[in-house]
């Protein structure tokens, strides 16, 4: 099936546990669980969750107790940084081929890519983990 906007398996897993995890009430949540909850390996979820360490957005206990916890209050991490920290800087272009002279005299796309692109800046901006708890 052919979709237009999609998230990355790492964005979605790393947006989702981080929501699972602002609303644990302060307790850990350990890898296994994560998983669990995404339907996702185990081994990806790690791999993200170390990313989101790395980045400053939790941090984590090891042992049988364990698991991660937010670095931040809820409200203070917006969704444009868990996935920027994944993904990379999201840049709105006019040129979906992200060519510098069309071939033509008007984009037939007529920019609807930035266009998507900034509405979706906009609205990862403006909610915050908060926002669903």
């Amino acid at each position: 099936m052919a979709r237009i906007i999609s998230l990355s398996e790492a964005v979605s897993i790393a947006l989702h546990s981080m929501i699972i995890i602002s609303r644990s009430d302060s307790e850990p949540v350990n890898v296994d669980k994560l998983a669990e909850i995404t339907s996702s390996s185990r081994h990806h979820v790690a791999k993200v969750m170390q990313r989101l360490a790395k980045d400053g957005f939790v941090g984590s206990h090891r042992g049988p107790n364990g698991g991660f916890y937010l670095l931040r209050k809820p409200e203070k991490i917006l969704l444009i940084e868990i996935y920027e920290s994944i993904e990379g800087k999201l840049i709105p272009v006019s040129c979906p081929m992200e060519k510098p002279i069309c071939a033509f005299d008007k984009c037939f796309m007529n920019n609807i890519t930035y266009d998507l692109t900034v509405q979706f800046i906009q609205y990862m901006k403006s909610h915050s983990l908060a926002s669903f708890i």
